[in-house]
């Protein structure tokens, strides 16, 4: 059994991935060397996950491989980056075998199926703590910010929003749930699936960007703030399940984050784009909330407007 750092990495973690054509040298010396092919830019991004904090004590494995990696893969999706290699740093209270192999196993499954590669990383003692730096690829002055919103543009997301948050809620025993909603709302939990198919539309035709890890309102609002603007959004038009909006209860989808999906804004002139994408593309339905105005920052409820501007999202430090 592998039992020293080196030994963890050579025997775990030597073929993580699929290689990519810009990585020079990989694990196996001081440090990895990477190009940037002409033409494009490179977008970094970089996530830590904490025992206890981030996934449950006796989460499997093979989903915090998978959620470490997705999170940061999310980043990249909202920036409008292509994946090309990435980083892992990993605390380990103990070498676990078996443990280890289950992670692995998970993370080179991922790193496989979005085509990106680890290409080094550090192990070390201590608690249980994922790190992953990751790193893709932009045509020049091709990638999006949250900067770039206008007032008249409209607010879109992708998927579904709260059912993380409520699948957290029931691991915590604050909510009971049907048992098909409760299974899609641990998967949506423990297996985010980051949005890379919207890379290129993001790239054509969004003006902002930004992935919903902290909640809808919460990462809403830094568009607003990056953007100069303001927002009203509907709460009737949130992609939500319908036990969730039968039950009313629209702060997970507002709130409680880890949802991974994508919130954008998109100039009017390319509604009918939007509408071929939704045509062409079930499983990543975009579903306008609302638009960006010139200021203020409001939920429609029904004939009554509430006002999100004070309250924000999920903050680490609160």
């Amino acid at each position: 059994m592998a039992q020293d750092e080196f030994s963890i990495i050579q025997h775990y973690f030597a073929d993580v991935g699929k290689p990519s054509p810009n990585t020079v040298l990989t694990i196996g010396d001081d440090a990895a060397v990477v190009g940037i092919p002409e033409g494009f830019q490179q977008v970094v991004s970089m996530d830590t996950l904490i025992s206890g904090v981030h996934f449950a004590a006796d989460t499997s494995p093979a989903d915090i491989a998978h959620k470490a990696l997705a999170v940061n893969l999310s980043d990249l999706a909202a920036m409008a980056a292509t994946p090309d290699w990435f980083l892992l740093s990993i605390s380990l209270p103990r070498v676990d075998a078996d443990w280890l192999q289950q992670f692995a196993d998970g993370l080179r499954y991922t790193a496989e199926r979005f085509a990106l590669q680890l290409i080094g990383g550090d192990t070390c003692r201590g608690n249980l703590s994922i790190s992953i730096q990751i790193a893709g690829l932009v045509p020049v002055a091709r990638f999006v910010t949250r900067a770039g919103g206008n007032a008249g543009d409209l607010l879109l997301v992708s998927g579904l929003l709260g059912n993380a948050g409520l699948g957290l809620a029931y691991q915590q025993g604050r909510v009971e749930l049907p048992d098909d909603l409760r299974r899609r709302c641990l998967q949506a939990l423990n297996r985010p699936q980051p949005r890379l198919e919207l890379v290129d539309f993001l790239r054509s035709f969004a003006s902002a960007a930004i992935d919903v890890s902290d909640g809808l309102q919460g990462d809403l609002a830094h568009i607003l703030h990056a953007s100069h603007c303001g927002a009203r959004i509907d709460r009737a038009a949130l992609p939500v399940d319908p036990w969730l909006a039968q039950h009313n209860l629209y702060q997970y989808a507002l709130g409680a984050g880890d949802d991974y999906e994508i919130c954008c804004s998109v100039p009017q002139k390319y509604r009918s784009e939007v509408e071929s994408w939704n045509r062409l593309h079930a499983d990543c339905h975009l579903t306008q909330i609302g638009e960006l105005t010139d200021a203020g920052f409001t939920l429609q409820v029904g004939n009554q407007q509430v006002d999100l501007a004070t309250s924000g999202g999920f903050r680490h430090f609160d």
